[in-house]
Formats: C-alpha cells, sequence, structure tokens
C-alpha cells in the first residue's frame, strides 16, 4: 500500500494519471491513516469509506477506458460537516443535527468531486461554526496533530487537523471571522479564505450570511491553487445570489513572483497586547523572506481596526440568530419527545438540541435585535464595517498586499482558555477581513521556539484579487523549511 503522508495533492494527481497510483490504492491508503491515527486525533464525525471507494473505482475505470482525468483526480479530500454531501449526515457538529441526512450536494463540494477529489469523510467542527477551538463540538474535541494536548483551532479544527495528520490531502473550511485561518495556523498546514462572494455557498449551513466563506486547506502552497480553480472552475453559481464570476487562474499565479510588489505591515498590530515573541518572529521572516524575494515593505494604517472584534460580535450573532431560528424541533432536526404544544416542542428541542456557545450567541443575536437595542448596536456596527471596509481600500491604493500575525499565538491547550470573551480574542487578527470581505491566507513559517508548535503568517488581499495571495503565499514557502507530517501522528512516532 503507498504512503500517501507527505504526497501533495498535485503529486498524488500526477502519480494517478500516470498510472504509477491506481486510485483505489491512494483511497484505502487514506483510509488506513484514518483508521490508525482518527482514535487519536478525533478530526471526524463520520469517514465514508463507500463513497470514497466508490468515486477511486470510477477514476480508475476512466483511465482504464481512456479518458482524461479531472486535475485532481484520486485526491483525499475531507469536507467540514456544514456543508451537505449526499450520502452522508451533515449535522454541524450539533445534537439539533445528529441524524440529519444531506438531501444534496453543496455546489462548493460538487466542484471538487467533479475536479476527481475522493471524498474520505466529514470534518468535526465547533458546533455551528461557534468557536476557535473546536471543542464545542457536540460530540467530541478535536486534538492538535502536533500536540494531542493542544486545540487544532476552530471553527474548521477537524479540517485542518486532518490535512495536518497526513489523513486527507485538501479539505475544505468554511470562515467566519478566522475559522480557516486561525486553525491552519495552529496545525501548520496552508488556508485560504477567499474574497466573500468568490466560492459558492450553497449547500453550506449558514452562519454569519455576510461573513461566510468557503476555502480549502492544503499541504502546500500550491496544493490551495489548485482547490480553488476547482472551487471556481464552474463560474457564478446561480443557487448563491451572493456568487461571483472568478477566473481559475491560481496556479497561474504561483511562479508570478512577488519582485518590485509592495507588502503593508502594520506596526500596531506586530506590538498588540497579547501577540507572542514566537508569532512575532515567525511574521517578520514572512517579511524577510518577501523583501529577499524582490519586494518592498511599506508601513500602512488600519485605525478602525480596534472596532472589528465588537463589530463582529454584533453582526455575527444577530446573523446568526436569524439564520438558526429555522432549527425549531418541528420540521427537522432534533425533537424533544413527550411535548403536548407546539411551543412546548420548539423551545425544549432548541434548549436541548444546542450547545452552550451556539445558545449564548443566539441569544445575543436576539438581544442586539431587539427594539430598543437594534439601533444603539446593529447600525453602529453597520457603520464600524464601512470604516473598517474604507481603511482596507486606502491601505491597498498603497501596497499590493498586507502581512500580519494569523493568530496571537501558537495552539493553546483544551480548557486553558474558559472566559469567552478571552476565546473570542483568538480571532483578532482575521476578523477584520470577514468585516471587509478580503481574501487571506495563512502561511507555515517554522514552529515556534518556545513552543515547538507551528506557526502562521497571514496575508490579506483587495477583494477578487486573490491571486496575490499566492503568489505572496508561494514567496513566503520557499523561503520556509516544509513542516512534514507531525511525528506524534506519523510511524516514526509509533501511532502506526
Amino acid at each position: 500500500m503507498p504512503n500517501i503522508d507527505a504526497m501533495t495533492a498535485r503529486q498524488i494527481a500526477t502519480e494517478v494519471a500516470a498510472g504509477g497510483l491506481s486510485a483505489t490504492e491512494v483511497a484505502r491508503s487514506a483510509l488506513d491513516a484514518i483508521q490508525a491515527r482518527e482514535p487519536k486525533v478525533q478530526a471526524f464525525v463520520q469517514v465514508t469509506q463507500e463513497l470514497a471507494l466508490d468515486a477511486a473505482a470510477r477514476i480508475d475505470d476512466a483511465r482504464a477506458a481512456g479518458e482524461a482525468l479531472p486535475p485532481l483526480a484520486g485526491v483525499p479530500l475531507v469536507v467540514k460537516d456544514n456543508m451537505n454531501l449526499k450520502g452522508t449526515r451533515t449535522t454541524c457538529a450539533s445534537r439539533m443535527l445528529e441524524t440529519y441526512e444531506s438531501p444534496y450536494t453543496a455546489t462548493c463540494v460538487q466542484r471538487m468531486l467533479a475536479a476527481g477529489c475522493i471524498p474520505v469523510g466529514k470534518a468535526n467542527m465547533d458546533e455551528f461554526a461557534f468557536g476557535s477551538s473546536t471543542d464545542s463540538s457536540a460530540f467530541h474535541p478535536t486534538n492538535n496533530p502536533w500536540n494531542l494536548d493542544c486545540v487544532p483551532g476552530g471553527s474548521s479544527g477537524g479540517s485542518a487537523a486532518a490535512v495536518a495528520a497526513g489523513m486527507a490531502a485538501l479539505s475544505l473550511g468554511s470562515d467566519t471571522g478566522g475559522s480557516i485561518r486561525q486553525p491552519a495556523a495552529f496545525c501548520g498546514v496552508v488556508g485560504m479564505k477567499p474574497t466573500y462572494g468568490a466560492v459558492s455557498r450553497y449547500g453550506v449551513v449558514a452562519f454569519g450570511s455576510s461573513l461566510d466563506q468557503v476555502g480549502p486547506f492544503g499541504r502546500s502552497v500550491e496544493d490551495v491553487a489548485l482547490a480553488m480553480d476547482a472551487l471556481v472552475a464552474g463560474g457564478r453559481d446561480p443557487f448563491d445570489s451572493t456568487s461571483q464570476d472568478v477566473a481559475p487562474r491560481f496556479a497561474e499565479a504561483l511562479d508570478a513572483g512577488v519582485a518590485g510588489k509592495r507588502v503593508g505591515i502594520i506596526p500596531a498590530l506586530m506590538e498588540a497586547e497579547g501577540l507572542t515573541p514566537e508569532v512575532r518572529r515567525g511574521v517578520e521572516r514572512a517579511a524577510s523572506a518577501l523583501e529577499d524575494a524582490g519586494a518592498t515593505l511599506i508601513e500602512v494604517d488600519l485605525p478602525h481596526l480596534d472596532a472589528a472584534i465588537a463589530a463582529y460580535y454584533v453582526i455575527g450573532p444577530a446573523e446568526a440568530f436569524s439564520n438558526l431560528a429555522r432549527f425549531d424541533g418541528i420540521r427537522y432536526g432534533y425533537q424533544e419527545p413527550g411535548c403536548s404544544t407546539l411551543a412546548a416542542q420548539s423551545s425544549l428541542s432548541r434548549a436541548h438540541g444546542f450547545g452552550t456557545e451556539a445558545k449564548r450567541r443566539q441569544m445575543l443575536g436576539a438581544y442586539l435585535l431587539s427594539s430598543g437595542v437594534y439601533d444603539r448596536y446593529y447600525y453602529a456596527a453597520q457603520k464600524a464595517r464601512t470604516l473598517i471596509t474604507e481603511d482596507y481600500a486606502r491601505a491597498f491604493e498603497q501596497v499590493d498586499v498586507i502581512l500580519m500575525p494569523a493568530a496571537p499565538r501558537t495552539a493553546f491547550k483544551h480548557g486553558e482558555i474558559s472566559d469567552p470573551t478571552q476565546m473570542y480574542l483568538s480571532d483578532m487578527y482575521t476578523i477584520s477581513i470577514n468585516i471587509a470581505g478580503n481574501g487571506g491566507i495563512t502561511v507555515p513559517v517554522g514552529l515556534g521556539e518556545e513552543t515547538g508548535l507551528p506557526v502562521g503568517a497571514q496575508l490579506v488581499a483587495p477583494a477578487f484579487k486573490d491571486e496575490r495571495l499566492i503568489s505572496f503565499g508561494a514567496a513566503v514557502e520557499r523561503a520556509c523549511e516544509p513542516l512534514g507530517v507531525p511525528r506524534a501522528v506519523s510511524a516514526e512516532g509509533g501511532l502506526l
């Protein structure tokens, strides 16, 4: 059986197309890795062995028939469990949807399957994407493959951990306030949040409809570029009114270079309270790498950035309250037994079907949208959103991309942060990009000197200029040693 641990998506697809590996061999290797490592990492809520082997068999049959294979043929893919995939449950890691069967496949997932990916499972997440640790899953926490006592980040922690642990080459996550970029930093993989509207959200369970965006995780910037090309290849999705036409040219940007380009640095962010020295040094290494590649560093200012977290935790809960109102315990989802009235059925089903953080955010949203409060807070948050968006627009008149940390620290231990406010600060460097709608990417820049855990640097680009993220991310990646598969879950680490 081939060992695909350290192989990139590009390498796997190339081997499958050339006949060096069959898609079935790759699928079985991925499933074997899941069987061996999943008890320790707990990245999945469902392993889709039958779907994976069926998809692999179709690819092998197509190759045997002499047909041209799609660009990602045979590449194992994990899908975050807020994305519908027919033949699986879509639970959002919540008791509320524990038995919900996907009635169709989300557009983003369908496009990855059309590109030849093999679906090996649904990834664990914070319940309904509410969190930064994946500890709020109703089923089990996910462990960081670099240190099993630590969190993988969230809310797409399972998606990031599965790729980091060598159980899949690609995965999909969703990012509402940093839920791709922060776990990518914690797990030492590449994670990209495209511009809002670049990737269809049809078939993805909504958290914050004006903030959510789907994006890929991969072991390399090239893999993420290939996944992005697959995600946008079908053009605008008529089933998502926010979807836009984006040309599939991400792989072309890999070798574009950064010579003569300008990189924005925000001094206030590099000196912010809570930023650890090892993360600061990691971002400085990324800045030096870009300078060495011919880019110029320019200081820029985002004067209203301090308002981003406050604005997010008004807009996000308000939209979550509206979106999650559909889970009423009557039409589908968890139903409280023994209720004699519809009112009791709905009330008790929601009380017992949702977890603590999901209830906290919905209650906050209900309050923020109530009479007398709406004008005071919601309007103010939308005004702050406009100011933050304008700040980014002015900054991008001076620079091509902005470099900043992806998270203030490396991965923390399970249970280390119990105060919700402190947990929310885990996304202090990512939230403003969702507020403004820009694209961002996290690239690993090494292991922290103090913790030995991955450090990620974040690049931000103007709206619908996401190919710049690939060009600049590739330049950073070329200057950094690959992290590989963590020893804790590799054969050398004794788990296998």
